[in-house]
C-alpha cells in the first residue's frame, strides 16, 4: 500500500552540500565559454550583430534592424547587450562585453531556481514523514538539500549546455521563467518581493519575445494561487493578472505579437519530438517523471503544481512551434524543481545505477576530449590528426600552458570528486545528481579550454568572411540579398562595411555582392564578375561567392 507522503528522510540525509563546492560547480558551468571566442554562427551571431549595431548608433534602439531589415520585436536582450558593449568595449572586446551580462543571467537563473525549490520544499505537503521517535529531517535543512538538488539537475540538463552560454533572447526568456517560478513559489512566504517578482518575470518574458508564454504562465499562476490552501497565496492571486496586463501592454507597444505555429501532427513529427525531449531534458525528465508518479497523491500540492504548470508551458510552447529547441529551454526550471523532489523517494539501487552511469559517461567524454587534444598537439594518432586537418586545412594547433593547466585542474577535480562522493557522502539526498552535474560541467570546461581554438575556428564566421572579402575599397557597401540574419551580422561585424540585405534592387548602389548558397559552383550574374568563392571547410556544402561590379572593376 502506498503511503500518502512518499518521503522518508532522516536528518543525516539532508547534510548540506558545502557552499564552496556548489559555488565552484556553478562557476565551472557558467564561466567556460565566456572568454576567448567569437560569437558563434546562427542565433548567437545574429543577436550580437543587432547589439553591436545598437551600441554603435547605426540603428534605432526602439526598432533595430540588421542589414536594413527589421528584426524580431524582442528588444530587452538587445538593449542589455548593447548597453554592455557601450560601457565596456573601450576596455575589452565587444563580443566579451556583450557576453558578460548574459553569463550573469545564467547565474541568476540558477540562483532563482534554487530559491524557488527551497520555498516549495518548505510547504507542509512537501515535508517528509515525521518519525514516531524523532530523527526526521529538519524542515529548513530538508529544503536546502532539495534546492541543492534542483540546481544540480538544472546544470546536468544537456539542452542548457550550449544555448545557456549564448547571447540570445532565449536566455533572457529562461531568466524570466525562473523569476516567475520563484515568485509563485515564494508567494506564501515573501508576499511583497513575490509581487515584484511576478511583475518582473512576465515583463521580461514579454519584452524578450515571448508574450504568449508570459500570458500562459500568468494564467497558470493565477489558477494555482486562487486554489491554494495558503491564505497569503490566495491574496497573491490578483498579481499574476496584473502582471499579465503589464506584459500584454508591453508586447502591444513593442508590436511583438506573432503567430509562430509550425507543428505538424504526424508520426514523423511526434517521433522527432520524442527524440529531442529525451536528450534535451536529460536527466531532468527521468527524475521529473518519477516525481509525478511517487507524489501523485499530492498532485494538487504547490510543490507539484507550480513546477509542473510552468514546465508544461515550456513543453507546450515547443510543441506549438514545431519542436523548437530554444522554446524548450523554458521548461527546464520547472523540470529541475520536479527532479529535486524525486531525490527523497528513490531507492538506493536506482541511485547507485545512476552514479555508475554518470561516472562511465563522464569519464568516457573526458578521455575522448583528452585524446583529441593529444592528437591536435602531437599528431598522434595520425588518423585522428588527418581527420582534423581534413576538416580544418591549414589551421595549426597552438600550445597554450593556460589551457593545459585548466584541463588538468578540471580533470583532477573530477577524480577527487568521484572519490569524495563514493567515500563520504553516501547518505546525502543530493548525491544522485552530483556526478551527472559535475560530469557535464567538467566536459564543458575541458571542451572550452583544450578545444577552444579549434572549436572557435569551426564555429566562428570570421575566417570565412575574412578569406572571401580581402580586397574591398573604402566606402564600398555590400549587397547581400536573401542572406540569413547571422551571415548578415557576420558581414557587418568582420567586413566593417554597411550591408544591404534586402533584394538585389535595394543594393543597386553597392559595388560588392555576396551570396551564400549550397550550389557547388558560382552562378554567373549579368554585370558582375566572380572575385572569390570560399567554403567554410572542405566538408561544407555552404558556398560564399563574392562578386564585384564590372563597371567598378574597370575604374
Amino acid at each position: 500500500m502506498n503511503r500518502p507522503n512518499p518521503a522518508l528522510v532522516t536528518q543525516r540525509s539532508v547534510q548540506r552540500l558545502p557552499r564552496w563546492m556548489l559555488l565552484l560547480f556553478c562557476a565551472a558551468y557558467v564561466v567556460p565559454g565566456v572568454f576567448g571566442r567569437d560569437p558563434w554562427r546562427n542565433q548567437d551571431l545574429a543577436s550580437f550583430g543587432v547589439m553591436s549595431a545598437i551600441a554603435e548608433g547605426r540603428v534605432d534602439w526602439l526598432r533595430p534592424t540588421l542589414g536594413g531589415l527589421a528584426v524580431a520585436a524582442e528588444p530587452l536582450p538587445y538593449w542589455l547587450g548593447a548597453a554592455a558593449i557601450w560601457l565596456l568595449s573601450p576596455v575589452m572586446d565587444a563580443a566579451l562585453a556583450a557576453r558578460l551580462p548574459f553569463a550573469a543571467l545564467l547565474a541568476l537563473t540558477l540562483a532563482f531556481s534554487w530559491y524557488a525549490c527551497f520555498h516549495l520544499a518548505r510547504t507542509q505537503a512537501a515535508q517528509p514523514v515525521a518519525f514516531a521517535f524523532g530523527g526526521e529531517a529538519d524542515p529548513v535543512d530538508y529544503a536546502r538539500a532539495m534546492a541543492d538538488g534542483c540546481v544540480l539537475a538544472l546544470m546536468a540538463s544537456l539542452g542548457l549546455l550550449q544555448l545557456g552560454h549564448e547571447t540570445t533572447p532565449e536566455l533572457m526568456q529562461l531568466f524570466g521563467m525562473s523569476v516567475t517560478l520563484w515568485a509563485l513559489a515564494a508567494a506564501p512566504f515573501r508576499e511583497v518581493s513575490a509581487r515584484f517578482g511576478i511583475l518582473a518575470g512576465l515583463l521580461v518574458l514579454a519584452g524578450s519575445g515571448a508574450p504568449s508564454v508570459a500570458l500562459l504562465a500568468g494564467v497558470a499562476g493565477w489558477v494555482i494561487c486562487l486554489n491554494s490552501s495558503y491564505e497569503p497565496a490566495r491574496r497573491f492571486s490578483p498579481w499574476p493578472l496584473a502582471a499579465m496586463l503589464l506584459a500584454a501592454i508591453c508586447a502591444w507597444l513593442l508590436e511583438s505579437w506573432a503567430w509562430r505555429a509550425a507543428f505538424e501532427l504526424d508520426a514523423g513529427s511526434i517521433l522527432r519530438l520524442g527524440r529531442q525531449w529525451l536528450w534535451f531534458l536529460w536527466p531532468a525528465w527521468l527524475f521529473a517523471a518519477w516525481t509525478l508518479w511517487r507524489w501523485r497523491r499530492q498532485w494538487r500540492s504547490r510543490h507539484v503544481t507550480v513546477p509542473t504548470a510552468l514546465a508544461l508551458v515550456g513543453l507546450g510552447t515547443s510543441v506549438f512551434m514545431g519542436g523548437n529547441d530554444r522554446a524548450l529551454l523554458l521548461a527546464l526550471p520547472g523540470m529541475a524543481v520536479l527532479a529535486a523532489f524525486a531525490l527523497p523517494t528513490m531507492k538506493r539501487s536506482v541511485t547507485a545505477a545512476i552514479d555508475w552511469f554518470s561516472v562511465f559517461a563522464a569519464t568516457a567524454a573526458v578521455l575522448f576530449v583528452w585524446a583529441m587534444y593529444v592528437a591536435m598537439q602531437t599528431g598522434w594518432p595520425e588518423v585522428w590528426r588527418a581527420n582534423i586537418n581534413r576538416l580544418q586545412p591549414g589551421v595549426e594547433s597552438v600550445f597554450s600552458p593556460w589551457e593545459l593547466a585548466v584541463g588538468l585542474l578540471g580533470t583532477g577535480a573530477w577524480v577527487l570528486l568521484v572519490r569524495w562522493r563514493t567515500g563520504r557522502s553516501t547518505q546525502a539526498m543530493w548525491k544522485t545528481l552530483v556526478l551527472p552535474a559535475s560530469g557535464v560541467a567538467l566536459s564543458w570546461l575541458l571542451v572550452m579550454s583544450l578545444w577552444l581554438p579549434r572549436l572557435d575556428y569551426a564555429r566562428s564566421a570570421r575566417p570565412l568572411i575574412e578569406r572571401g572579402l580581402t580586397a574591398l575599397r573604402a566606402g564600398d557597401c555590400i549587397a547581400a540579398p536573401d542572406t540569413p540574419p547571422a551571415l548578415v551580422a557576420a558581414l557587418e561585424i568582420y567586413a566593417k562595411r554597411p550591408v544591404i540585405a534586402g533584394s538585389l534592387a535595394d543594393g543597386r548602389t553597392c559595388n560588392v555582392l555576396v551570396t551564400f548558397s549550397r550550389i557547388p559552383a558560382a552562378t554567373p550574374l549579368v554585370g558582375w564578375r566572380v572575385a572569390a568563392a570560399e567554403r567554410r571547410n572542405r566538408e561544407s556544402s555552404e558556398l560564399m561567392v563574392v562578386y564585384h561590379r564590372l563597371d567598378s572593376a574597370r575604374r
